[in-house]
C-alpha cells in the first residue's frame, strides 16, 4: 500500500444512518477510485414535529493515491 488520502464528507438519508453512509460512499465512488475504508465520525439527525426526517453522518473516506 502506498499513500492514503483522507477526505471528509457528509452523507444524508431519510431512512437511516447506515443508508446515509452508503449514499456518501456511492457518491464518492463515482469520481474516486481505490476507496479503502470509511470512518463514521459523527451521526446526527434533523427532527420535525417530533420525528426524524433526515439522518446525517460525517465521514472520513480513505482512498489510495494513484500516480
Amino acid at each position: 500500500m502506498g499513500v492514503i488520502i483522507i477526505r471528509e464528507m457528509v452523507g444524508t438519508s431519510p431512512r437511516s444512518w447506515s443508508d446515509a453512509a452508503r449514499q456518501a460512499v456511492a457518491t464518492a465512488a463515482k469520481t474516486v477510485r481505490n476507496i479503502r475504508s470509511v470512518e463514521v465520525v459523527k451521526s446526527s439527525a434533523e427532527v420535525r414535529d417530533g420525528e426524524i426526517v433526515e439522518y446525517r453522518v460525517d465521514l472520513k473516506i480513505a482512498f489510495e493515491y494513484e500516480e
